[in-house]
Protein backbone atom coordinates (compact mmCIF):
# COMPACT_ATOMS: atom_id res chain seq x y z
CA UNK A 1 0.00 0.00 0.00
CA UNK A 2 1.39 3.25 -0.80
CA UNK A 3 0.81 6.84 1.76
CA UNK A 4 -0.70 9.64 0.00
CA UNK A 5 2.31 11.99 0.00
CA UNK A 6 0.88 14.51 3.04
CA UNK A 7 0.85 10.93 5.38
CA UNK A 8 4.19 10.33 4.34
CA UNK A 9 5.51 13.74 4.97
CA UNK A 10 3.42 14.15 8.97
CA UNK A 11 5.17 10.31 9.14
CA UNK A 12 8.86 11.54 8.14
CA UNK A 13 8.98 14.61 10.33
CA UNK A 14 7.58 12.70 13.13
CA UNK A 15 10.63 10.62 13.20
CA UNK A 16 12.78 13.88 12.73
CA UNK A 17 11.03 15.28 16.07
CA UNK A 18 11.49 11.59 17.71
CA UNK A 19 14.97 11.51 16.88
CA UNK A 20 15.76 15.24 17.62
CA UNK A 21 13.73 14.42 21.17
CA UNK A 22 16.45 11.97 22.22
CA UNK A 23 19.16 14.32 22.18
CA UNK A 24 19.79 15.61 25.44
CA UNK A 25 19.48 19.12 26.79
CA UNK A 26 22.82 20.38 26.90
CA UNK A 27 24.05 22.93 30.08
CA UNK A 28 27.24 24.50 29.82
CA UNK A 29 28.29 25.43 33.36
CA UNK A 30 29.54 29.18 33.96
CA UNK A 31 33.37 29.06 34.22
CA UNK A 32 33.68 25.92 32.92
CA UNK A 33 35.97 27.29 30.62
CA UNK A 34 38.65 30.23 31.68
CA UNK A 35 37.89 33.46 30.09
CA UNK A 36 39.86 34.85 26.97
CA UNK A 37 41.24 37.92 25.88
CA UNK A 38 40.40 39.38 22.53
CA UNK A 39 42.54 38.96 19.99
CA UNK A 40 44.48 42.43 19.86
CA UNK A 41 44.28 42.35 16.10
CA UNK A 42 41.14 42.61 16.40
CA UNK A 43 40.03 44.68 20.05
CA UNK A 44 41.47 47.88 21.03
CA UNK A 45 41.45 47.74 24.82
CA UNK A 46 41.20 45.34 27.86
CA UNK A 47 38.40 42.89 26.09
CA UNK A 48 37.47 39.69 27.30
CA UNK A 49 35.33 36.45 26.30
CA UNK A 50 33.41 34.21 28.23
CA UNK A 51 30.87 31.65 27.95
CA UNK A 52 31.87 30.58 24.53
CA UNK A 53 28.88 28.62 22.54
CA UNK A 54 28.98 26.86 19.38
CA UNK A 55 25.72 24.99 18.46
CA UNK A 56 26.47 21.32 16.57
CA UNK A 57 25.29 20.74 13.21
CA UNK A 58 22.77 21.43 11.22
CA UNK A 59 22.47 24.85 13.78
CA UNK A 60 24.54 27.74 12.71
CA UNK A 61 24.39 29.56 16.61
CA UNK A 62 27.29 30.59 18.50
CA UNK A 63 28.51 33.20 20.46
CA UNK A 64 29.47 34.56 23.92
CA UNK A 65 29.39 37.02 27.13
CA UNK A 66 31.87 40.06 25.61
CA UNK A 67 33.44 42.56 28.57
CA UNK A 68 35.36 45.84 27.36
CA UNK A 69 36.81 47.59 30.13
CA UNK A 70 35.96 51.80 29.78
CA UNK A 71 37.30 52.83 26.19
CA UNK A 72 37.66 49.12 24.75
CA UNK A 73 35.75 48.39 21.34
CA UNK A 74 36.06 45.73 18.43
CA UNK A 75 37.74 46.68 14.89
CA UNK A 76 35.28 47.83 12.08
CA UNK A 77 33.71 44.11 10.81
CA UNK A 78 30.77 42.39 9.83
CA UNK A 79 28.77 38.73 9.40
CA UNK A 80 27.53 37.26 6.67
CA UNK A 81 23.82 36.51 8.83
CA UNK A 82 23.81 39.49 11.19
CA UNK A 83 24.42 40.04 14.63
CA UNK A 84 22.56 40.48 18.06
CA UNK A 85 23.84 42.23 20.85
CA UNK A 86 22.49 42.12 24.25
CA UNK A 87 23.66 44.51 26.55
CA UNK A 88 23.83 43.04 30.56
CA UNK A 89 25.68 45.74 32.03
CA UNK A 90 27.25 49.24 31.62
CA UNK A 91 27.22 51.49 28.96
CA UNK A 92 28.23 51.00 25.05
CA UNK A 93 28.32 52.55 21.86
CA UNK A 94 27.53 50.86 18.28
CA UNK A 95 28.47 52.50 14.81
CA UNK A 96 27.36 51.46 11.33
CA UNK A 97 30.24 52.78 8.67
CA UNK A 98 29.03 56.51 7.75
CA UNK A 99 26.17 56.56 10.81
CA UNK A 100 26.89 58.25 14.15
CA UNK A 101 27.63 56.45 17.03
CA UNK A 102 24.52 54.81 19.15
CA UNK A 103 24.57 54.93 22.85
CA UNK A 104 23.61 51.67 24.25
CA UNK A 105 22.69 50.63 28.15
CA UNK A 106 21.26 47.49 29.36
CA UNK A 107 18.43 45.83 28.39
CA UNK A 108 18.96 47.39 24.87
CA UNK A 109 18.99 44.74 21.94
CA UNK A 110 20.67 45.50 19.21
CA UNK A 111 20.10 44.10 15.64
CA UNK A 112 23.21 44.47 12.85
CA UNK A 113 21.87 43.37 9.56
CA UNK A 114 24.09 40.43 7.46
CA UNK A 115 26.63 42.14 5.65
CA UNK A 116 26.72 45.73 7.73
CA UNK A 117 30.07 47.15 8.36
CA UNK A 118 30.06 48.04 12.33
CA UNK A 119 31.59 48.28 15.66
CA UNK A 120 30.94 48.19 19.22
CA UNK A 121 32.50 48.65 22.57
CA UNK A 122 32.81 50.25 26.01
CA UNK A 123 32.10 54.12 26.36
CA UNK A 124 35.01 56.12 27.58
CA UNK A 125 34.08 56.23 31.07
CA UNK A 126 31.78 52.85 31.53
CA UNK A 127 32.70 49.38 31.03
CA UNK A 128 29.95 47.66 29.04
CA UNK A 129 29.48 43.70 28.48
CA UNK A 130 27.10 42.14 26.13
CA UNK A 131 25.65 38.94 24.66
CA UNK A 132 27.29 38.73 21.07
CA UNK A 133 25.10 35.93 19.09
CA UNK A 134 25.94 35.22 15.28
CA UNK A 135 25.71 32.61 12.93
CA UNK A 136 28.11 31.28 10.52
CA UNK A 137 27.67 31.05 6.81
CA UNK A 138 29.96 28.05 5.03
CA UNK A 139 31.92 27.85 8.64
CA UNK A 140 32.36 31.74 8.74
CA UNK A 141 30.82 34.36 11.34
CA UNK A 142 32.71 37.05 11.33
CA UNK A 143 34.96 39.49 8.81
CA UNK A 144 37.78 41.33 10.44
CA UNK A 145 38.60 45.16 9.21
CA UNK A 146 41.01 47.72 10.50
CA UNK A 147 40.66 49.48 13.82
CA UNK A 148 38.18 51.73 14.61
CA UNK A 149 40.45 55.07 14.73
CA UNK A 150 40.51 57.69 18.08
CA UNK A 151 38.54 60.06 15.76
CA UNK A 152 35.86 57.57 15.06
CA UNK A 153 35.30 56.25 18.68
CA UNK A 154 34.93 59.79 19.74
CA UNK A 155 35.91 61.00 23.11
Amino acid sequence: MRLPAAALALSLGASAVYAAEQEPINVTRVGSSPSSAGAEQNFTGSVFVDSRFQAAAPARVGGGVVTFAPGARTAWHTHPLGQTLIVTSGVGRVQKWGDTVLEIRPGDVVWIPPGVKHWHGASPTVGMSHIAISESLEGKSVEWMEKVSQEQYGQ
